[in-house]
């Protein structure tokens, strides 16, 4: 995408997200793409993430505050902050139309090779930030009688792959949690959605992908026969943000190429 053209105003007006405000976590990765994604279609995007790198990097490239968005830096697995952190986006931005969880982390190893503070990372990074903002936004979006919530989900939280313990719990769980608060909030405008990935190219899984081996057997589990990349969400994500999307709510929507069919 070319940050140095106009927003696609036509795009953003049949999507109604045109001027909207949006707070996506996470600015890395599948993080980054929905935050150009998001701002290519004419919405005010704040960003946050614990890396300050990877928020700069964002707001600069992208040119976010010329497009009327911002970037801010903080250690979602403190309740106060993230919950600052929602507050802040909706006095800057006036309202909050679209919340996006995109944190994560993975660590492949045997479940019997997990240490105590390892689990607890995984919680709070994953699942714990999740709650904390998407409450906090909720009580933002409820009381104003509309609002998207998207959260990322992973194929993880359905298919029991090995070496993936503590994050497939922490997927399955916000696949739950997101379906209760749909069906808390539905009658206040609001829809809460989950996006579930596949195997997705992103500085997450690289280091993984560059095993011997793992790339050809990954692929031959998909059928659709490639891995995904970001751009692959990137227009899920746009469409349960939509006006389009205002009767979907409590779904799990799978970006897998098929995977999650054999």
């Amino acid at each position: 995408m070319d940050v140095s053209v106009a927003p696609n105003a036509s795009a953003g007006a049949w999507l109604g997200l045109d001027n909207a405000a949006v707070l996506i976590a996470g600015a890395g990765g599948i993080g980054r793409g929905l935050i150009e994604g998001f701002a290519d279609v004419g919405a005010r995007v704040v960003t946050v993430d614990g890396d300050a790198g990877r928020v700069r990097a964002a707001v600069e490239e992208l040119e976010l505050e010329r497009r009327g968005g911002h970037g801010l830096v903080g250690d979602l697995r403190d309740p106060d902050r993230a919950r600052k952190i929602v507050a802040e986006t909706h006095e800057r931005l006036g309202r909050l139309d679209v919340f996006i969880h995109a944190v994560g982390m993975n660590d492949r190893r045997p479940i019997l090779d997990y240490t105590d503070e390892d689990w607890r990372t995984f919680i709070d990074v994953n699942l714990n930030s999740a709650f904390w903002l998407g409450q906090a936004a909720g009580k933002i979006m409820c009381a104003q009688g509309s609002g998207r919530q998207i959260y990322f989900s992973s194929v993880a939280g359905s298919l029991a792959h090995k070496h993936h313990g503590p994050y497939a719990a922490s997927k399955g769980a916000i696949n739950q949690m997101m379906r209760v608060m749909a069906n808390e909030w539905a009658n206040s405008g609001v829809t809460v959605n989950a996006l579930a990935p596949g195997y997705i190219e992103t500085p997450l899984t690289a280091e993984h992908l560059k095993k011997p081996g793992v790339r050809p057997a990954l692929e031959a589990l998909v059928p659709a026969g490639r891995l995904g990349v970001v751009e692959d969400v990137v227009g899920p994500a746009l469409f349960l943000a939509s006006r389009h999307a205002a009767f979907v709510t409590g779904h799990i929507m799978y970006v897998d190429g098929g995977r999650t069919l054999i």
